[in-house]
């Protein structure tokens, strides 16, 4: 276990995925990460790489060539290497090998950095493109954050606050988890997001191409909470597990294949696109309070 920590947050990572284990605040001797419960889900924070979501039959095709990845890809089941290490940083480093070649046809290096800033954490996600030729991925963040927070409080007690009014359908899911291609009214000149179990009995929240760039979990209730910065992720998932004690906020750069895909890579929705040596880099943050 990797820690991190200044002198409003304490924080732990494990090698295995890089995934987020602990995001303690001293001050508040508040746990605001989910620490997990395989009754309802057993994961934290995983990291999803090199896709978003599902794909169609856990396929996809590139230069005529078939291949299988799991849903959000195999990164969050790697063991990372720790390329730094300091007080209050540390990056975590994964490398194509023959393993991750045998289903993903290219060479790369990933990278997440986790930094505090006072009573902010930054993680950073970059990826490098180490083939000959181009690269074709998506990535994104997956944190669950508890609810209820603190004593006293139900998890309807809490909303999600975006930082300005937007109006966008939510893109409902199919039972093999691909996208439908059109989207059921969900905000309408609003900001605020009600939390609520029955919210995610049809799976995700899926958002696409919003003009919000945060969003916070608040109470009435309580002056506790946080707010999730996320510029640059076009796509955007709120989840929970069917009554779990916890909320996913989601930033993504890539998304689940759509009903009606091709499977071709190149030609999916959201796909990032590098070239050889290039570095694709995106940052979120969560503020905690």
């Amino acid at each position: 276990m990797i820690v991190i920590e200044n002198s409003d947050l304490r924080i732990a990572i494990k090698t295995q995925g890089a995934e987020l284990d602990s995001i303690q605040h001293k001050a508040h001797q508040l746990e605001y990460l989910w620490q997990g419960d395989a009754a309802f889900w057993g994961k934290k924070s995983p990291i999803l790489f090199p896709i978003v979501g599902t794909l169609k039959d856990n396929n996809f095709s590139y230069e005529g060539k078939k291949y299988t990845l799991p849903r959000h890809g195999f990164a969050r089941d790697k063991t990372f290497s720790v390329e730094q290490h300091s007080a209050d940083s540390a990056t975590f480093l994964l490398v194509s090998d023959e393993d991750t070649l045998k289903n993903y046809p290219f060479q790369f290096e990933f990278r997440l950095r986790y930094a505090l800033k006072d009573n902010a954490l930054c993680v950073t996600y970059a990826v490098k493109n180490t083939s000959e030729g181009d690269m074709y991925f998506s990535v994104g963040g997956h944190p669950a954050f508890r609810l209820p927070l603190v004593g006293g409080t139900t998890y309807t007690d809490y909303f999600i606050e975006l930082n300005q009014a937007e109006t966008s359908g939510r893109y409902p899911l199919s039972t093999n988890g691909l996208l439908e291609l059109k989207s059921n009214p969900f905000l309408e000149n609003s900001n605020k997001i009600p939390l609520n179990p029955a919210l995610f009995y049809e799976d995700a929240v899926v958002l696409k191409h919003l003009e919000t760039t945060s969003m916070a979990i608040l109470s009435d209730k309580t002056p506790h909470g946080l707010r999730m910065t996320f510029e640059g992720f076009p796509y955007f998932g709120i989840w929970a597990a069917k009554n779990a004690p916890f909320v996913c906020l989601e930033p993504w750069c890539g998304i689940s294949d759509s009903v009606n895909t091709t499977q071709d890579l190149t030609k999916k929705e959201g796909i990032n696109h590098l070239k050889n040596d290039d570095v694709f880099e995106r940052t979120w943050q969560v503020d905690f309070f």
